[in-house]
């Protein structure tokens, strides 16, 4: 059994191999909300033959791979700014601003109240209720968005809970914002598996709002943490000066340049992409919904939040069993307002999604 101290992030598979003695070849990670896919064809196919890039330097400017970004988001790549993954970008992005206080609206992703905390500044949250199954207020947020406030942080679709805000709604946040002089910082990172992700994006607003920069990357979408690619885009040129000045020089490496580009170019991946998460996504929580034990969280992203209603049955339970069978779900404990009846997992293809829930739903009888 797993015990109490011993959380697991998606990317942990080192820890799960050494506790339960699974080679980690032979786990499938539910936890990691990444592509199923895996990395782009058209990337495995030629990017062998781009070797000869590392010896030279890439662009200082980023110029092509920016442009490329700027096509594939449809924006102007003049607003795009690029980075070593999206982490590099957040770190920049909170020295720059130095927030004396931030709201972040959660549960969500620790890693922004850890930039906000190591630049000297404090961090609250705004509590998404359960009732509403997750979904923003936006007169309970207009309360909360006090005076001394000086920068909102969204992680839209919000990950753990796999709700969204859309973009009329975000629109509303960035007037009240832009009248208290409230910076927002919305990551993106699970957009593009969004059903319809052009009610959810906010990069059109980038044209009309200054005080709003908006994160996102490769790992989760492409598939591909490892090559440490991120962008932001942003309308505020002041700041994205300011980045850049600051910003260290060939953060990204030629070969990662390369690959961003053709992953970008890729319409045929990006479109089946979309499709299996869409699919799976209807059929896993059309299975789950039958299950009395349990309560889906409606999701927009890869992933779904469920909440355990079963007496005796904990997400360390769950865990427990889905691990034993090589499959790895996410014990979502650690995130701030959810306990030991909630986990998360990712939608992955129809084969293994259907041994996870033979599995979950047997535990939940």
């Amino acid at each position: 059994m797993i015990k109490h101290s011993d959380h697991f992030h998606g990317s942990d598979l080192e820890k799960i191999e050494q506790i339960y003695r699974i080679k980690k070849e032979d786990i499938t990670s539910f936890s990691a909300n990444v592509n199923p896919l895996g990395i782009s064809p058209e990337l495995r196919k030629t990017l062998a033959d781009k070797i000869d890039a590392i010896t030279s330097y890439p662009d200082r400017e980023y110029t092509s791979l920016r442009k490329c970004i700027g096509n594939y988001v449809n924006t102007d790549f003049n607003h795009i700014i690029v980075g070593n993954g999206s982490t590099e970008l957040i770190s920049l992005f909170i020295q720059i601003k130095h927030p004396k206080k931030a709201i972040m609206i959660g549960p969500t992703y620790s890693e922004y109240e850890r930039e906000i905390s190591l630049g000297g500044g404090s961090s609250l949250y705004y509590r998404l209720d359960e009732e509403s199954d997750f979904n923003l207020d936006m007169k309970s947020l207009d309360n909360e968005l006090k005076p001394d406030v000086d920068l909102l942080i969204i992680c839209n679709p919000n990950n753990p809970t796999s709700s969204a805000i859309k973009n009329e709604d975000m629109r509303k946040i960035l007037d009240i914002c832009k009248q208290r002089d409230i910076f927002v910082m919305v990551d993106e990172t699970y957009v593009e598996f969004a059903e319809d992700m052009n009610l959810i994006t906010s990069i059109p607003l980038t044209e009309y709002y200054n005080n709003i920069l908006i994160l996102r990357g490769i790992s989760k979408f492409f598939a591909a943490p490892g090559l440490r690619l991120g962008y932001a885009i942003c309308g505020n040129e002041d700041l994205l000066k300011e980045i850049n000045k600051r910003k260290n020089p060939w953060t990204i490496n030629s070969l990662a340049v390369i690959a961003g580009e053709i992953m970008f170019s890729d319409e045929e991946y990006i479109l089946r992409t979309k499709e299996l998460i869409s699919s799976e996504r209807t059929r896993i929580c059309n299975t789950l919904n039958k299950c009395d034990n349990i309560k889906v969280f409606p999701p927009v992203a890869n992933f779904v939040l469920i909440k355990i209603l079963k007496e005796n049955i904990t997400a360390r339970d769950l865990f427990d069993n889905a691990i034993k069978k090589g499959l790895m779900i996410r014990d979502c404990s650690t995130f701030p307002f959810l306990d030991q009846q909630y986990i998360r997992f990712c939608f992955m293809s129809p084969e293994k999604n259907d041994e996870l829930l033979k599995i979950l739903l047997e535990s939940l009888k």
